[in-house]
C-alpha cells in the first residue's frame, strides 16, 4: 500500500506543496476554505503526518526522558503517570529509566538520554548526590531540565518540591500534642533540600512547644535503612518515644523491628512516615504518614519542562512548591 504524502494531496488538489504544509500545520497565511478543503481531502486520501519529518522539520525529537531512583514504591510511579498525561497529550514520548539509587547508573542513564537526543529531562536525584559537576554542564548547553523531591540548592533549574518544612512541622508537632517526648528523627541523605527542609521543620516544631530537640540519626529511605537503625536502637537499650522517619519505607522497617521484639505501637514507641505509600494503610498497625500530591508533582514539573522547550533561550529557572497533607493513623494516636 503507497503511503501518501503531501505531495500527493497537492497533486490531487492542483495546489502547491507549501500550501498543504501551511494548512496541515495550521498556520494563519492560508485562507480557511482553502485549509478545509485540504484537510478533507488528505483525510480522504489517508494521508498521515510523517514523524521523521516533523521531527526534522522542527528540529526536535518529541521525545521527554525521566530519570527516577527506583520504582520499589508507588511514589516515583504515580508521578510518572501525572507528567506522561501531559507530555502525551502535546504529542511527546516518554522514555524512563531508573538508577537503583546509584549515582553512576544514574550518569549513564543521563548520558544514553542525551545520546539520543530528548528534548529535555525530568529528573529525581540518587541520595549520593554525585552528578552536580555533570548537570551544570548540561546547563550550560542549554539542555532543558527538570528536578522534582529529591534536589539539591547548588542546581540552577527548574524544580518542583513539595512543602517539606511545613509538613515535617506538622507530623511532629502531631506527635508532640499526643504527649510524646524524647522524639528521634531519622533522616534521609544530608545534602538533599528535602532532608535539611525536613529536618528544620522537626526542629521547629520543639521549639514551637519549648521542648529540647529530639535525636536525629542519619538513616536513608530505604525498608533496610529503618530496620537497622531500629535494631541498633534495641541493642544499645536507647529506645525513643517516637520515631518521625524520613520516608515510608523507613519507617515499615523500623516498624518491622520493632514489633519483632515485642514492642507494641504506638503504646510503646509511636511512628509516623512520610510520602504516604501504598501500604501505609495496610500496616499494622496502620501507619501515620505525609500525603504528597504525586500527580500534580508529575503534571507540574512536565509543564515546566516544556515551558522552558518552547522558550528556549529566554527561560528563567523556576521553583514550585505543592501542598500535601497529613494522614493520621493508628501508629501515632495514643491508645487509652
Amino acid at each position: 500500500m503507497k503511503h501518501i504524502t503531501i505531495k500527493d494531496v497537492a497533486k490531487k488538489l492542483n495546489v502547491s506543496i507549501s500550501t498543504v504544509s501551511r494548512a496541515l500545520n495550521d498556520k494563519y497565511d492560508i485562507k480557511e476554505e482553502t485549509k478545509d478543503l485540504i484537510l478533507k481531502t488528505a483525510k480522504e486520501l489517508g494521508y498521515t503526518p510523517n514523524p521523521i519529518a516533523r521531527k526534522l522539520s522542527q528540529q526536535r525529537s518529541f521525545t521527554i526522558g525521566i530519570v527516577v531512583p527506583e520504582f520499589s514504591s508507588n511514589y516515583f510511579p504515580e508521578i510518572m503517570i501525572g507528567a506522561q498525561q501531559v507530555l502525551h497529550e502535546e504529542g511527546y514520548q516518554v522514555l524512563i529509566m531508573q538508577s537503583n539509587n546509584s549515582w553512576e547508573i544514574e550518569r549513564k542513564n543521563i548520558e544514553t538520554l542525551v545520546n539520543n537526543m530528548v528534548d529535555g529531562l525530568i529528573i529525581s536525584l540518587t541520595s549520593e548526590i554525585k552528578n552536580n559537576a555533570y548537570y551544570h554542564s548540561l546547563l550550560e548547553l542549554d539542555i532543558p531540565m527538570v528536578f522534582f523531591n529529591r534536589t539539591v540548592d547548588e542546581i540552577s533549574a527548574s524544580k518542583v518540591l513539595f512543602n517539606d518544612y511545613k509538613w515535617a512541622f506538622f507530623a511532629t508537632e502531631h506527635l508532640i500534642v499526643q504527649g510524646y517526648d524524647n522524639i528521634v528523627h531519622l533522616t534521609g541523605t544530608t545534602n538533599l533540600t528535602l532532608t535539611k527542609n525536613r529536618l528544620k521543620g522537626f526542629e521547629d516544631a520543639h521549639r514551637k512547644h519549648k521542648l529540647p530537640v529530639g535525636k536525629i540519626i542519619p538513616c536513608g529511605f530505604g525498608i533496610e535503612d529503618g530496620e537497622r537503625i531500629a535494631q541498633e536502637m534495641i541493642d544499645k537499650n536507647e529506645i525513643p518515644r517516637a520515631i518521625f522517619a524520613a520516608n515510608d519505607s523507613c519507617a515499615i522497617g523500623a516498624m518491622t523491628i520493632f514489633k519483632k521484639y515485642g514492642f507494641v505501637i504506638p503504646n510503646d514507641i509511636a511512628i509516623v512516615g512520610f510520602t504516604e505509600s501504598a501500604v501505609a494503610k495496610h500496616t499494622s498497625p496502620t501507619l501515620t504518614s505525609v500525603e504528597q500530591p504525586t500527580n500534580d508533582i508529575g503534571q507540574t514539573a512536565a509543564k515546566l519542562l516544556l515551558n522552558q522547550i518552547n522558550n528556549k533561550g529566554i527561560f528563567v529557572p523556576q521553583t514550585i512548591i505543592l501542598n500535601g497533607r497529613l494522614n493520621i493513623r493508628d501508629s501515632s494516636v495514643t491508645i487509652k
